[in-house]
């Protein structure tokens, strides 16, 4: 087991060899650790942790392998995102025998879809494999929030079936108030209250995923993605998935094969919302049963007056217009306020939303 000077030891680097001495599997993970964060010119600066000079003699392929013997999964994860998206060390997921040894994981998922036009065909199907992997993982995780959501909407009227997700907690209050008992301080419940659920489909609702393609947008291009292939074959809700950069690109004929689908996504180039706003109100049908949401950090390349014109045009139209700055599990966002703030005036609800949330949306407006 580490001691704690032995794990000091190893967050500071060798400025702090005097503080432990370090034992054959602590200097393994020293030189593993030096071998990528070493090469940080900010640290060296601040006197933190430079490389070591044996570390620098470490292919990819060997490092790897110490890593993933001498650190727990969720170190692993952290250590070959970092060298990914810090690092830029792309042999990680375009070396057929590095990407072989990876951890499946949504921060290499992203770095895949990033550098797959690098890839050669060898590569591009060990990185498939990759991806379906980490898909399978999210869909398993994310549907379960999801169809939770949409599993039936609420209606208004008592139900005589005693179900405790269906408790009407401000109905039973209500209803036994004269029960009240001051003295103990406790309400009597004479007759619990029940709501009932029910699927009233008879007209169908459209959800419109319109999703930026832009670098940054990577973590919600793929949450989108597993997003339309959980909420694909709900009754009465028909979604659609947009994909935009300075394009647009309708993968709605791809929704049940995500895999394929975010192996197609281009992700960079520019960004121009608002052509993607009016492909977008093209496809509604009934206004008052849609949904369109639009997942951007709105950083936009065209013609701002034009996009919030269209949101406004929607919104007036009766159509739930949602900018969601970010669509994934951590539901932070990074994007123009500005804009975002232009927007909400126009009607829009603005704000950051995890898959579960923006299901739990959906599902309150179609149960109405």
């Amino acid at each position: 087991m580490t001691s704690d000077l032995e794990r000091w030891r190893l967050i500071l680097g060798e400025p702090a060899g005097g503080m432990a001495a370090l034992g054959p599997e602590a200097a393994a993970r020293d030189a593993a650790l030096a071998w990528l964060y070493g090469r940080d010119p900010g640290l060296a600066q601040r006197g933190v942790r430079t490389g070591g000079g044996g570390a620098s003699q470490l292919s990819t392929v060997d490092w790897l392998d110490d890593v993933h013997r001498l650190f727990p999964k969720e170190t692993i994860e952290r250590l070959e995102q970092d060298a990914v998206e810090r690092y830029d060390i792309h042999e990680v997921v375009t070396d057929p025998d590095v990407l072989s040894r990876v951890e499946p994981n949504p921060a290499l998922l992203r770095a895949v879809l990033r550098t797959k036009h690098l890839m050669n065909p060898e590569v591009l199907a060990l990185a498939r494999r990759l991806v379906a992997e980490v898909v399978r993982q999210l869909v398993a995780a994310l549907a379960v929030d999801v169809r939770r959501s949409l599993t039936g909407t609420r209606a208004r009227k008592p139900s005589t079936f005693r179900l405790a997700r269906d408790f009407d907690f401000r109905g039973t209050i209500g209803a036994n108030l004269r029960h009240y008992d001051p003295e103990r301080k406790r309400l009597l419940i004479e007759r619990a209250r029940f709501t009932s659920r029910t699927r009233k489909h008879t007209e169908p609702w459209q959800l419109v995923l319109l999703v930026d393609q832009s670098g940054s947008m990577a973590g919600s291009v793929i949450h989108s993605a597993v997003t339309a292939a959980c909420l694909w074959g709900v009754p009465g809700l028909r979604t659609h998935l947009v994909a935009f950069d300075t394009e647009v690109v309708d993968l709605t004929a791809d929704v049940t094969d995500p895999v394929e689908l975010l192996m197609k996504v281009q992700l960079g180039g520019g960004t121009d919302i608002a052509r993607a706003a009016r492909y977008a109100a093209g496809l509604v049908d009934s206004p008052r049963r849609a949904i369109v949401a639009i997942v951007s950090d709105f950083y936009e390349g065209g013609d701002e007056h034009a996009l919030v014109r269209t949101v406004r045009g929607l919104v007036e139209q009766g159509t739930h217009v949602l900018c969601l700055a970010a669509l994934d599990v951590d539901a932070v966002p990074d994007y123009d306020r500005a804009l975002a703030g232009r927007l909400a005036g126009a009607g829009a609800h603005v704000g950051a939303m995890t898959p579960g949330e923006l299901a739990g949306f959906v599902a309150e407006r179609i149960g109405r």
